[in-house]
């Protein structure tokens, strides 16, 4: 299928070798009349929701509204009662577009957090010496460069999620999706991550789910919330500034606000 380049953002990011100031395509997410169910429980239905490209965008809702289950069905993990259109920019879905990161780090316990890092692509036997350099440059820019050689078990949760986002990285897909990555973190080590995450994915389309309206805010460009009714989305808060936004700023306090009583149903979507 030939691309659409108007689906395209071009945007500032990273290029293969890790140089800022390369312009890479990333492709929009596109759901058109998405309807899906699980064990004959309809989920979406009639789901109609963009992912801007090149942005970061959140995703917070009760649990159980199907946030987790939209990733997947995007991911293209769940496709068994799924009807509808999903794209990204011209392209239908197919592999290769996403990489995916989760709550758990899922750090391999033999493996040295280098060899973890590089493990997407030794599995697909394209481990080069130009990958093991690409990934060691980003241990350096995590702060990384001296646990190269260690095992997780020796590593703090922090330490571990961090690898776990350079791995991430290193699968080089213009699509990232995140499944609560820094729920699991203490308050300031998740504040260093969520900076040190918006740095690296800078250019890379991402959707992230988050339970933290906070943690929305200081990191998207676009915020929806979603509700249980088959998925049903607000419109896109878009707060001011560019993110990493800082925790304390004011701007945020009465966006938190709003979003709390579209979360608890106070205000309308």
């Amino acid at each position: 299928m030939p691309v659409n380049s108007g689906r395209y953002r071009s945007v500032e990011g990273s290029s293969s070798n890790g140089s800022p100031g390369i312009s890479d395509l990333a492709p929009g997410i596109f759901l058109e009349n998405v309807s899906f169910a699980y064990s004959e429980k309809e989920i979406f239905r009639g789901l109609n929701f963009t992912v801007e490209g090149g942005l970061w965008t959140c995703l917070i809702g009760p649990s159980g509204c199907g946030k987790s289950t939209l990733l997947r069905i995007i991911s293209g993990t769940l496709r068994e009662g799924l009807t509808g259109s999903i794209r990204f920019g011209g392209f239908a879905r197919q592999e290769g577009f996403t990489a995916w990161m989760a709550q758990k780090d899922l750090l391999l316990p033999w493996l040295t957090v280098l060899e973890n890092v590089c493990l997407g692509a030794r599995l697909r036997g394209e481990l080069t010496e130009e990958k093991r350099c690409k990934a060691t440059m980003l241990l350096e820019s995590a702060g990384l460069s001296g646990y190269a050689q260690v095992l997780p078990s020796r590593m703090s949760g922090g330490m571990r999620q961090r690898a776990a986002l350079l791995r991430t990285l290193m699968e080089e897909r213009p699509v990232i999706l995140m499944d609560e990555p820094f729920s699991a973190l203490d308050a300031l080590t998740r504040l260093k991550l969520q900076d040190l995450a918006a740095k690296l994915v800078r250019g890379k389309t991402v959707l992230m789910v988050t339970h933290d309206p906070l943690e929305a805010l200081r990191l998207g460009h676009r915020i929806y919330v979603m509700h249980e009714n088959r998925g049903r989305l607000s419109r896109a808060i878009v707060p001011p500034g560019t993110p990493p936004r800082k925790a304390g700023d004011p701007a945020l306090a009465s966006l938190q606000e709003h979003l709390l009583s579209l979360l608890e149903g106070k205000e309308s979507a």
